[in-house]
């Protein structure tokens, strides 16, 4: 049964989002250290669930169900379980010196003047090898500061290449959920999505990978340095993005990682096999705020989302829905708006995947295509929104250094990203890539 479009439904989410920029702004004005983190994330979320539970009507067993569903859904659990091996396998792989040594070998062999290009490269090809946006800014975000350091190189540039890489993969790669869930709601393989994608994420990934290349040198080129390194502890980052282009399940490629690391840093006596499982646990404690920040904002979002918040926001674009082009416009904000709203892309995409798919059958819309447009518009949002799970742990990392309204306008991917998918609507030549592959109805 549809739920009735209500703004009222949507008020929860509004209330979450203005309290926290709002207090994150309040802190940045008065030159506050690390003013995004003065009001942890969930503390936000919480207070736009308890208005939810003042306005909505239903009894507060009925709302909590709701809360608890939405809380469980599978796809949630799915983000907040790689949230949590991302943690581990960040805080072992750092604990046995594989962030230091990458990090030299990278100053070893990439020019300085040319690092931060190769950091793009760097992190598109491991979010696409793990399909994890998230767990690809927790294994590269301290590799790009630490060269940032090192090099004496602008460090909101320096992040900007790490996002823009991170979403690079999180849209284009076959195992992330982004894909898995854009292709189910769709009823299209995930190899279809990635057909539907790559002409517009590659052109886009070229020329931000230019711009890094011009515009990332640092102001004084330092001297030539030599650098040590140890191979052997890089190998957890190359198993991942290897294991990862085999196709291997994302949870068996960090599993794995998080035990090789392991392996290594007890072959150097780094530390005993107690010791390992303790740094584990120390990476599960790092993601305690996003865990719980994802965890929270699925239900909040089925409480918006029962109460007829979103289905507000889906008839208001439906107006302007008069043909195909129109049609994918009105596919991609729908997506692109809900994800401001829940700060979650796999959920902004399951929540808008019905809705999509009755408007692709309206309007004799490619579903690959449609699936194509769930996952590239939720991911230039998701990799633009200053409180989003990626953006939030990148600002993480640098303990106050920068913020992410530092690091917005040198997010050239996204920009690019949005001109070459606006291109397309108009200009649909995304669908030579669709060309020698198995006509719709053959597809399994």
């Amino acid at each position: 049964m549809k739920e009735q479009a209500s703004f009222k439904g949507l008020i929860p989410f509004v209330i979450f989002i203005l309290v926290y920029l709002g207090t994150g702004l309040y802190f940045q004005f008065n030159g506050t250290a690390m003013a995004f983190y003065q009001l942890p994330s969930p503390i936000a979320i919480v207070c736009g669930i308890i208005s939810a539970f003042f306005l909505f009507k239903e009894s507060i067993n009925e709302k909590f169900e709701t809360l608890v569903r939405g809380c469980g859904n599978s796809d949630i659990i799915i983000m907040c379980i790689i949230y949590l091996l991302a943690g581990a396998f960040a805080a072992v792989t750092k604990k046995i010196g594989g962030v230091e040594a990458t990090a030299n070998l990278g100053l070893s062999y990439i020019p300085i003047e040319y690092i931060t290009a190769g950091i793009f490269l760097i992190t598109s090809f491991i979010s696409t090898a793990t399909g994890t946006s998230v767990g690809s800014v927790v294994a590269i975000a301290p590799i790009a500061i630490e060269l940032a350091e090192k090099t004496q190189l602008s460090l909101p540039i320096r992040l900007a290449a790490v996002m823009g890489g991170a979403m690079f993969g999180d849209d284009l790669s076959l195992i992330s959920d982004t894909t898995i869930s854009a292709t189910r709601t769709q009823g299209c393989r995930m190899k279809d999505k990635f057909l539907a994608n790559v002409g517009i994420a590659i052109p886009a990934a070229i020329l931000t990978f230019i711009l890094f290349w011009i515009f990332g040198k640092p102001e004084t080129i330092i001297a030539s340095q030599s650098y040590n390194y140890d191979i052997l502890k890089i190998i957890p980052y190359i198993f991942v993005l290897v294991v990862s282009l085999l196709g291997v399940n994302v949870f068996v490629v960090l599993t794995g990682g998080i035990f090789l690391s392991g392996i290594i840093g007890i072959y150097y006596n780094i530390f005993s096999p107690i010791e390992f499982a303790r740094e584990i646990y120390i990476g599960f404690n790092n993601m305690n705020e996003i865990f719980l920040l994802s965890l929270l904002t699925g239900g909040l979002a089925a409480l918006v989302t029962k109460a007829g918040g979103i289905q507000w926001i889906l008839e208001k674009v439906d107006k302007f829905i008069i043909g195909k082009k129109s049609a994918q416009v009105g596919i991609g904000v729908l997506v692109a708006l809900t994800d401001f709203a829940v700060a979650n892309n796999t959920v902004a995409i399951i929540i808008n995947g019905p809705v999509a798919k009755k408007i692709s059958q309206q309007h004799g819309l490619d579903r690959r295509r449609v699936a194509g447009l769930l996952g590239i518009c939720s991911c230039i949002a998701q990799g633009i929104i200053p409180y989003g799970a990626q953006m939030l742990i990148l600002i993480g990392f640098t303990k106050g250094l920068a913020s992410p309204f530092e690091v917005l306008p040198y997010l050239w991917y996204q920009q690019l990203l949005l001109l070459f998918t606006i291109i397309s609507i108009y200009v649909p030549y995304y669908q030579y890539f669709f060309k020698h592959h198995l006509p719709m109805d053959e597809m399994a």
